[in-house]
């Protein structure tokens, strides 16, 4: 019987002995590991040992070890936060009482709302606006100073506060008919009002479109909403489509398609969220992005 030991040799390249072990022609070294290696993963070990000690760490069947030290992440935060309310304090109680309005003819009010107002929008708000309230596909733009329910400060606080097409009984609503869906236009009469629809934008129109047959077709299916010009209307959230904005695009594919079957978003009523001054930091920075009206 051959014993590990009988295995053993002397590396001729390393001069270092084997263990003894061999897997298709391949020797093991017996070369231990460095000594500062060694302590350095027991220092590891003692380290762990201390943090389970002193930290939160183990699980129990209702609760968890609380840690010597006391300290805890959740109370930490909370101590941040109130570090954070008290600071702000003086400032938020003369955002709470001041109107909008005022809020905007106070310079040092007004830099205080913007950046409150900046950082809840980045927080909530630019994963669909984007980050510089820029939008994205479906989401409106807020530098272009095209508002889909109206653009002063009231109208912005109304949307932010209720939100659109939601179960709060306050929330915006509006719904475009599906033209197409419906039959109520025919896919001719859709691709004509569809070309009609980017002539107002001095966009491209297909060949052999007739763009006063495409007028009539608007003026009696959309104007009832969009304006007897496509300038837009606030009270319906109709958007203006003599611009140069889309919410959804302007390829005609896209419009013939928004006109057959439309896409309503959804906004939610950050009212049931946000105290009523984080509302108003929100509108007068919004506002402030593509305000005007």
């Amino acid at each position: 019987m051959t014993t590990v030991d009988d295995n053993k040799h002397v590396d001729p390249v390393t001069g270092i002995a084997t263990t003894g072990h061999e897997w298709d022609g391949l020797t093991e070294l017996n070369q231990p590991l460095p000594r500062w290696w060694l302590w350095t993963f027991y220092a590891t070990i003692l380290f762990a040992v201390g943090y389970w000690i002193a930290y939160p760490s183990w699980p129990l069947i209702t609760s968890f070890t609380g840690g010597i030290s006391g300290w805890h992440s959740r109370s930490a935060v909370a101590a941040d936060l109130d570090a954070l309310k008290a600071l702000r304090g003086p400032n938020v109680a003369k955002l709470a009482s001041a109107s909008l309005a005022d809020i905007e003819k106070d310079p040092g009010l007004l830099d205080f709302a913007l950046v409150y107002g900046r950082s809840v929008f980045r927080e909530t708000c630019a994963p669909c606006h984007g980050p510089g309230g820029g939008g994205n596909v479906g989401y409106p733009n807020f530098l272009a100073d095209r508002w889909l329910w109206g653009g002063t400060l009231d109208a912005i606080q109304q949307t932010i506060t209720y939100g659109v097409r939601n179960t709060n009984p306050n929330s915006r609503q509006s719904q475009m008919p599906a033209f197409g869906r419906y039959g109520i236009l025919k896919p001719d009469e859709i691709a004509t009002v569809a070309n009609y629809v980017r002539s107002l934008s001095g966009l491209d129109v297909a060949q052999g479109i007739d763009i006063a047959a495409g007028a009539k077709i608007f003026a009696d299916n959309c104007a009832s909403c969009h304006g007897d010009k496509a300038q837009g209307n606030h009270e319906v959230g109709a958007p203006n489509l003599a611009g140069a904005v889309w919410l959804y695009g302007s390829s005609l594919p896209t419009i013939v398609r928004q006109i057959t079957n439309p896409r309503s978003g959804s906004m939610p009523a950050w009212g049931e969220r946000f105290d009523p001054t984080t509302i108003k930091a929100l509108t007068v920075y919004v506002h402030s992005l593509g305000g005007g009206e």
